[in-house]
């Protein structure tokens, strides 16, 4: 990660602010219609996290989070997200009827929001049993798609691995920031802007 951190600072402050920004303006663009892209099981798996803003704002804070913890979180707390998530997705494939879904994934916005606004270091064994309780309703979402896809396995296989994209992209962000006092403040400004969200969703949900 050190060779990354020239190529980012002179931009960081910029990107994050900007981060910040589109987080706290962004319409409200829920993806649970029942509906799936028109092309490829693997591509609309892929971009089934991206394209949900409840589900881009969770996977990128896990990734900040895990950041912000460090250590070995950096790896354990997203890999505990993917996993459990696919159990989630199963569920949801078999439909077992679980129940508040959305309240579950906008309350996963908003905890998170908040424990990167808080920036505190969460226990590791914490934030691995949060984010796996939040990982069941992010893939029971993504797992009730799939009975209307084509190609089950591969839209599962894509929609692990654009999660895993997202918690990529939020462990980088969450590096680099822990390097630079005004990149911390406006994380910490982000993380507001992403409970704020997160609340927005639970009132709606």
């Amino acid at each position: 990660m050190e060779l990354f951190r020239p190529m980012f600072a002179s931009s960081f402050v910029r990107r994050v602010a900007f981060f910040a920004a589109a987080i706290a303006v962004a319409p409200v663009a829920l993806s649970h219609d029942g509906t799936t892209l028109p092309y490829g099981s693997f591509l609309s798996g892929l971009t089934h996290p991206v394209l949900g803003l409840d589900h881009l704002l969770a996977m990128v804070s896990v990734g900040i989070l895990s950041a912000q913890i460090g250590g070995k979180a950096i790896w354990t707390v997203p890999a505990t997200f993917v996993v459990i998530m696919a159990l989630g997705g199963f569920l949801g494939w078999i439909d077992i009827g679980l129940s508040a879904v959305e309240v579950g994934i906008a309350f996963s916005v908003l905890a998170l929001g908040t424990a990167i606004a808080a920036d505190r270091r969460v226990p590791l064994v914490a934030a691995m049993s949060a984010v796996g309780v939040f990982a069941i309703f992010h893939g029971y979402a993504h797992g009730a798609e799939m009975p209307s896809v084509a190609q089950p396995v591969t839209y599962a296989l894509g929609f692990m691995t654009g999660t895993a994209m997202l918690h990529i992209t939020g462990v980088i962000i969450g590096d680099i920031s822990q390097h630079y006092a005004q990149g911390k403040l406006l994380l910490r400004a982000a993380g507001v802007a992403i409970a704020g969200t997160g609340a927005f969703f639970l009132v709606g949900a």
